[in-house]
C-alpha cells in the first residue's frame, strides 16, 4: 500500500484529520480486524472531530474572553446568593437564541466577570459566536476607529456577533460620544442579538451613568426590558483566595 502518497494527498486536500487516522490505521496491528465500512467510518468521525476543535479554537480567539472559565467549574458553595435555577437556564443558552439579554450585577471581585466569561465559554461550546468587551477600553477603540474610518465597521462586527459581553459597565459617567455609541450597539444588536452586561452600580442607579435622561431611556429600554437578572452577593473573591493562601502558609 502506498501510504505516504495517499497521507500526503489527504493533507493537499485540507482532510488533516482523516490524514492522522489513516496514518494510525496503517501503523495498527489490529487494521485486518476492521471492515472498509468501519474504516472510512473512523476517517469520518476524526475529520469531523477535527473540523469541530479547529472552529471551537476559531471562536474562542474572536471570543477573547478575559478569564478561562467554564460553567462546570462554577463554585456555588461560596455564600454569593446565586440563583440556582436562573443559573441553569442561562447555561442552556436558549435565551441567547431568543435574543435576551443577562445583566450580572454585584460588588467588585464577586466573580461577575468570570462568570460571565463561563456563560461566553459554554456558548462557544455550543457553536455560538462570541465577543468579550471591556466597557472603558471598548470606549477607548470606539473613539480611535471613529478617526481612522474603522468606526462602521466595528459596530457592524458587534451587531452579526451571537453574544456580546460587556464586561465593567458603569464605571465612569458617560460622555455624549460614549452614551451615542452605546445607543448604536445596542439598537443594532435589539431583537438581533443576546448581551451580558456586568456592572457593580445597581441597575437603578444606571440612569445616573448615562447621565442624559433622553439617552438613558433609550439605552435601558433596549437593555433591562428582556434581560434576566442575576445579582451577586458576598465577599469578594479575591479577598478569600488570599486569605486562604496565608492560611495555607
Amino acid at each position: 500500500m502506498l501510504a505516504h502518497p495517499t497521507h500526503e494527498r489527504l493533507i493537499a486536500l485540507g482532510l488533516a484529520g482523516m490524514a492522522k487516522a489513516f496514518q494510525e490505521q496503517c501503523a495498527s496491528p489490529d487494521l485486518g480486524t476492521l471492515s472498509f465500512e468501519e474504516r472510512i467510518g473512523i476517517l469520518a468521525d476524526r475529520e469531523a472531530a477535527e473540523r469541530d476543535t479547529k472552529r471551537m479554537a476559531t471562536r474562542l480567539r474572536f471570543a477573547s474572553l478575559r478569564h478561562a472559565a467554564c460553567v462546570e467549574d462554577i463554585d456555588l458553595r461560596a455564600p454569593r446568593g446565586i440563583d440556582r435555577q436562573l443559573l441553569a437556564r442561562l447555561i442552556t443558552g436558549d435565551w441567547i437564541d431568543k435574543r435576551q439579554n443577562c445583566l450580572i450585577t454585584g460588588p467588585t471581585g464577586v466573580g461577575k466577570s468570570w462568570l460571565a466569561c463561563a456563560l461566553g465559554h459554554k456558548a462557544c461550546r455550543d457553536g455560538r459566536s462570541v465577543s468579550y468587551q471591556r466597557v472603558p477600553r471598548l470606549f477607548e477603540a470606539l473613539a480611535l476607529a471613529r478617526g481612522d474610518g474603522r468606526h462602521a465597521q466595528m459596530l457592524k462586527t458587534f451587531a452579526r456577533t451571537q453574544l456580546l459581553i460587556l464586561d465593567d459597565w458603569g464605571l465612569c459617567v458617560l460622555t455624549q460620544p460614549q452614551r451615542i455609541d452605546l445607543l448604536e450597539i445596542l439598537e443594532d444588536r435589539n431583537g438581533n442579538g443576546a448581551t451580558i452586561i456586568t456592572s457593580q452600580i445597581p441597575i437603578d442607579k444606571w440612569h445616573e451613568v448615562i447621565a442624559d435622561p433622553t439617552l438613558a431611556d433609550a439605552i435601558l429600554d433596549r437593555i433591562v426590558h428582556n434581560a434576566h437578572r442575576l445579582n451577586i452577593s458576598g465577599e469578594s473573591m479575591r479577598k478569600l483566595s488570599a486569605r486562604n493562601i496565608l492560611d495555607a502558609d
